[in-house]
C-alpha cells in the first residue's frame, strides 16, 4: 500500500481546487471519489468578486471568465414583478475591482479537472472511515480497501461521512424548504440580466448562461424528503407560480420534466475547528452554507487560495492547517448565519409578515440593504489574522 503525501477525500469543487493547489505547490496527492465519474450537475454557479479573486491568485481567473456569464445587473423583485432591491452591480464591481460571473457547474467541474493528473484521481471510492496511525492517516473505503497518507483533505461535501465519524453531531441542517433547479435553452427566451422572486408561495431565480443557456431555481416551503413535492412535474410547479412575472411563466413553458433537479436546502451548523492535526476539514465538509448568499462554491474556492497561501508561508503543514483553521472558522461561520437569516425571511408566506418585508425592503436606504454583502467582499480573506 503506497503511502501518498495527501489525500483528498471529495472530487467536488472544493476537491478539485484543493488538488490544483497541491500541484502548484508539487505535492504528491491523490484524490480519492465516490461516483464513477466527475462531472458537474445540470445547475449555474455563482462567481462573486471574492471567488474570481481567490482563482486570481490561484492563476486562473482569465480562463475562468472565459466560461462564465458576466452578471451586469441582478433584479429583486416581489410577485407582482415590483423592484425590492436593485443592486447597483457597476459600482460593486468598480469598488472590489472584479465582475461577478455565473457559469455552468459542468462547465467548471471540466475546467478543474483538465488542470490536474488524471493519474491521481481515483473514482468509485467511497471513504467510510479514517484512522490516524503510524503518523499518518488510513483510509477505509465501502469496497473494503485503504489507503495511507501523510496528511488528509476531507472534501466530501454537506454529507461527509468523515466528518461526522470526526464530529459526531455535525450532521446536515435542514432550511425548511426544496429547491428545483434545472438548465434550459434561452435562445427564444433572450433574458439578459439576473432576477429573483420573492412571493408567499415561494421563490424563483434565474440567471443567464454562456452558449444561450439560462439556470433557474425555484425554493419552497416543504417537509425534509417530501414524497409530494419528489413527485412535482413542471405543471405541478406552473400551479404553484401561477400570478407570477412573466419571466418566470417563460422560463417554466420552456422546461421539460427530464431537465428538473430537486433537492433539500441544507447546511451544518457552524463548526468549532477545522484543522485536527494531520486532517483539515474544507468545502461543504467544513462550512456547507444554504445558497441564499451564493457564497457556497465561493467559499470553497477561497478555501483552495488560502491553503496556498498557508501552505507557501509555513515551515510545516501542521502549522499551515491551523493558521488555515484560524483564517477561515469567523469568515465561515458569518457566511453560514447570515445565510440562513436572509433564507428565512425570503421564505415567509403569512401575508401580513410578507407585505412588512416587502414594504420595507422598498424604502431601506441602499448602504443598508447592501451592509451583509459590503461585509463579505470587504474583507480580505488572503489577509492573515
Amino acid at each position: 500500500m503506497k503511502r501518498s503525501d495527501f489525500a483528498i477525500v471529495g472530487g467536488g469543487i472544493a476537491g478539485l481546487t484543493a488538488a490544483i493547489t497541491l500541484e502548484r505547490l508539487g505535492i504528491d496527492y491523490r484524490l480519492y471519489e465516490s461516483a464513477p465519474e466527475l462531472k458537474g450537475i445540470g445547475a449555474g454557479v455563482g462567481l462573486a468578486a471574492n471567488a474570481m479573486h481567490a482563482f486570481e491568485y490561484m492563476g486562473l481567473r482569465e480562463e475562468i471568465e472565459q466560461l462564465g456569464h458576466h452578471l451586469p445587473s441582478f433584479n429583486l423583485w416581489d410577485e407582482k414583478g415590483e423592484i425590492l432591491l436593485k443592486p447597483d452591480t457597476q459600482k460593486i464591481a468598480q469598488t472590489f475591482k472584479q465582475e461577478n460571473f455565473v457559469i455552468h457547474r459542468a462547465d467548471l467541474h471540466a475546467f478543474l479537472l483538465s488542470k490536474i493528473e488524471s493519474s491521481r484521481i481515483s473514482l468509485g471510492s467511497r471513504a467510510t472511515r479514517f484512522s490516524m496511525e503510524n503518523k499518518g492517516v488510513q483510509i477505509g473505503f465501502e469496497r473494503q480497501h485503504a489507503a495511507e497518507c501523510e496528511k488528509l483533505i476531507i472534501a466530501d461535501g454537506v454529507h461527509s461521512t468523515l466528518r461526522q465519524q470526526l464530529i459526531p453531531n455535525s450532521k446536515p441542517r435542514y432550511a425548511g424548504y426544496t429547491c428545483w433547479r434545472a438548465t434550459i435553452d434561452n435562445s427564444k427566451l433572450k433574458i439578459d440580466k439576473g432576477i429573483e422572486v420573492w412571493g408567499r408561495k415561494g421563490r424563483f431565480g434565474l440567471s443567464p448562461l454562456v452558449n444561450d443557456r439560462l439556470y433557474w431555481y425555484a425554493c419552497i416551503n416543504a417537509e425534509r424528503n417530501s414524497k409530494e413535492k419528489a413527485a412535482y412535474s413542471v405543471r405541478d410547479l406552473k400551479n404553484v407560480f401561477v400570478g407570477y412575472p412573466d419571466e418566470v411563466q417563460h422560463v417554466l413553458a420552456q422546461t421539460q420534466d427530464s431537465d428538473l433537479i430537486l433537492n433539500d436546502i441544507l447546511d451544518i451548523k457552524p463548526l468549532k475547528r477545522y484543522a485536527y492535526g494531520s486532517v483539515l476539514l474544507i468545502g461543504d465538509a467544513a462550512h456547507a452554507t444554504t445558497p441564499n448568499m451564493g457564497q457556497g462554491a465561493c467559499q470553497a474556492i477561497e478555501d483552495a487560495a488560502v491553503m496556498l497561501s498557508v501552505l507557501r508561508k509555513n515551515s510545516t503543514v501542521s502549522d499551515a492547517f491551523t493558521e488555515f483553521e484560524n483564517r477561515r472558522l469567523s469568515r465561515t461561520r458569518y457566511i453560514i448565519r447570515q445565510s440562513k437569516r436572509i433564507g428565512d425571511i425570503a421564505q415567509w408566506e403569512h401575508p401580513f409578515a410578507v407585505f412588512c418585508r416587502n414594504s420595507l425592503m422598498k424604502i431601506l436606504p441602499y448602504r443598508w440593504s447592501q451592509k451583509p454583502i459590503a461585509k463579505l467582499l470587504n474583507a480580505d480573506f488572503m489577509k492573515s489574522n
